[in-house]
């Protein structure tokens, strides 16, 4: 279950880094965010990574299939 803490703690880390004015303060908070949820990603289980995968991929692909509609 830390796995859990971890992800929130990472989204929490990168929320408050796009609320911080200052731009070193800001890139440090989301480089750091960002290690965690990568570390948080590492101690979840298959399944939970799986729908992870699954559901970036879904957005992915329709964000493609927008920007073909677009051109």
């Amino acid at each position: 279950m830390i796995y859990l803490l971890l992800l929130v703690v990472g989204l929490a880390i990168i929320a408050i880094g796009y609320f911080v004015s200052d731009e070193i303060y800001r890139l440090s908070a989301v480089i750091t965010g960002t290690f965690i949820l990568v570390w948080a990603f590492t101690l979840t289980p298959t399944p939970f990574q799986l729908l992870v995968e699954v559901i970036i991929f879904i957005s992915v692909f329709f964000s493609c299939v927008r920007c073909w509609e677009c051109q």
